[in-house]
């Protein structure tokens, strides 16, 4: 997935300025595609230069709210219909676990343990935020709930396995 794709998707609900976007990132897309606010700024730039989105209204101190266009809801819909997710995933995680061998038992056993704390600190953090939202009936609240159940059972399973992994340390 690509930011610009992520935030064609937002903007397929309703209008949206920066800030507001920047918003709805940290409460629905950030277990699963972070993004800073320079990089969102710097996207909706693109965003409006190839035509996707449009300015459709300016406030005070440079707000700018965006829509999107009929390009840009077309392009939404190709890159979902149309083109294969990517199966390629790195892991900064998985990737240590791989080599945990040059680490003494109890350090590996411990990095582990980071894992099983993470895992427990990002399901209370999603549950916190499931129980801040004021869930509607539109599309995002609808498959926003799901993404959100997503990164609870990911992060459930992560924390099973790293139990698990840290265990077979002798």
């Amino acid at each position: 997935m690509s930011l610009r794709h992520a935030l064609l998707g937002l903007l397929s609900e309703r209008p949206a300025s920066g800030y507001d976007l920047l918003k709805l990132f940290e409460t629905s897309l950030a277990n699963v595609w972070p993004a800073t606010q320079s990089q969102i700024y710097t996207e909706l730039t693109k965003l409006a230069d190839t035509g996707l989105i449009a300015v459709t209204a300016e406030g005070p101190r440079g707000r700018k709210e965006y829509a999107l266009t009929d390009e840009g809801m077309a392009e939404l819909r190709h890159w979902l219909t149309e083109t294969t997710p990517q199966r390629a995933v790195r892991s900064d995680m998985m990737l240590r676990v791989f080599f945990l061998g040059v680490l003494s038992p109890e350090q590996a056993r411990g990095y582990l343990i980071e894992l099983v704390d993470l895992s427990d600190q990002a399901c209370e953090d999603l549950r916190g935020l499931m129980d801040s939202i004021d869930w509607e009936d539109g599309n995002l609240s609808v498959y926003g709930r799901m993404v959100l159940e997503y990164g609870l059972r990911f992060n459930a399973m992560r924390r099973e396995w790293a139990q698990w992994a840290s265990g077979l340390i002798e």
